[in-house]
């Protein structure tokens, strides 16, 4: 680890916003197994939920809180007391609770959601952000849609939260609309022109609605952010959230230019993001990075033929980095001569350079046919070429009898 490194707290926030994806709602009983797993994970807080929004979210934050004693846990709340109150009622008990609070502060939501001024919003933030130091110093502040808001009256809001005692603020890309060079930029303007910002930590929450959440977290990271939102395969409201599992490995593999670290322990990805499909029902795509199935498998000729002579020719991590057993050569049409050598290897197989040569003309010609060509289909080719060459030789062996007759 370099000397310069810095440490970036990771908030999960798959049990809260996660949950807002269409049909992903989950029991306390399954919210409280992914809490343990993503203590496991090494995460630094989890959002258990949000008290005030059912009966069931307050019994999920309750369990948590009591159960996990190695990580924050931490329940959202509108900025309004009884929000406030219900958080701190399912949290108290916490070895190391935080409340977290949110209002709105773009003018389109003061106007058409909130139906309030930028001063009333002001004194409402400030006067929630005291009542919650009251419960706890552990209180995070955020503005929703800050990325829409005018940039001097963010600055007011986030130093009135500051000044009434929160030791966190999120800057949150309530609607996925920021892009990386404006919200890297908006975080510097941040760091550099909210009183107190020194005192405290910069967080953002960046949703995926244009495919920029991780881009925008890891730029918003560059420019003096020291807290990241994320859920687990980038589940949430809308198109999702940062997905952790990118976002870690980002910094990971590419610590020569970031400089940043995590406390995540990489080598427990997989099962969580397999854990976290599984109770929600939501499938992870082929294509995802780093925990989709297709992730570390290959089929082009070229790709699978590097791979085989030396790894990082197309892998930039391993498998094992983030819990996969191993990579995959994907048997089909792309396929070269190498990997289908490979294959047979480790099926028990040597063949001669001119068998090789036929089976592959062979299992070309099948997988024209066919998207996938599995190990049994490689099989059946290769018995198949097994007697064409018996029979062959057969006929071989009868005309040569008779000859000699």
């Amino acid at each position: 680890m370099a000397a310069d490194e810095q440490r970036i707290c990771v908030f999960d926030t798959t049990l809260r916003d996660g949950e807002q994806s269409p049909g992903a709602s989950m029991t306390p009983a399954e919210k409280l197994l992914i809490a343990r797993q993503l203590e496991k994970l090494g995460v630094d807080v989890i959002e258990a939920g949000f008290p005030v929004a059912s009966d069931g979210d307050f019994k999920s934050v309750r369990l948590i809180a009591e159960e996990i004693r190695g990580t924050e846990i931490a329940a959202i709340a509108r900025a309004i007391a009884p929000d406030i109150d219900r958080a701190w009622a399912a949290l108290k008990k916490a070895a190391r609770p935080r409340i977290h609070l949110f209002i709105s502060s773009s003018d389109i939501h003061l106007k058409h959601q909130l139906k309030k001024s930028r001063v009333e919003v002001l004194a409402q933030a400030y006067a929630a952000v005291v009542r919650a130091c009251t419960y706890t110093d552990n209180v995070e502040f955020s503005a929703m849609d800050a990325t829409r808001t005018d940039r001097e009256f963010l600055r007011d809001i986030l130093e009135a939260a500051l000044a009434a005692g929160a030791t966190t603020i999120n800057v949150a890309d309530t609607v996925g609309y920021a892009v990386p060079d404006e919200f890297g930029a908006l975080i510097a303007y941040l760091m550099k022109n909210v009183s107190g910002m020194d005192q405290a930590v910069l967080s953002v929450h960046c949703h995926d609605d244009l495919g920029l959440a991780t881009a925008n977290s890891l730029a918003a990271l560059r420019n003096g952010a020291r807290q990241v939102k994320c859920t687990i395969n980038g589940i949430g409201e809308r198109a999702g959230n940062a997905a952790l599992e990118e976002v870690v490995m980002a910094l990971q593999t590419r610590k020569d230019f970031f400089a940043l670290r995590t406390g995540i322990r990489t080598e427990h990805i997989y099962e969580t993001s397999c854990l976290v499909s599984r109770i929600t029902g939501i499938p992870v795509q082929p294509n995802k990075a780093v925990v989709g199935a297709n992730a570390f498998a290959h089929e082009s000729g070229i790709h699978q033929d590097g791979l085989i002579k030396e790894k990082t020719t197309y892998e930039i991590m391993t498998p094992q980095s983030v819990g996969i057993p191993a990579s995959r050569l994907t048997l089909g049409k792309h396929s070269g001569r190498h990997a289908i050598k490979e294959r047979l290897k480790k099926l028990g197989y040597a063949l001669t350079a001119q068998e090789l040569d036929r089976i592959t003309l062979l299992f070309k010609a099948r997988a024209d046919r066919e998207k996938r060509i599995s190990e049994d289909d490689l099989m059946a080719i290769l018995r198949e070429e097994a007697l064409r060459v018996k029979e062959i030789r057969t006929l071989v062996d009868v005309k040569t009898a008779e000859t000699a007759t």
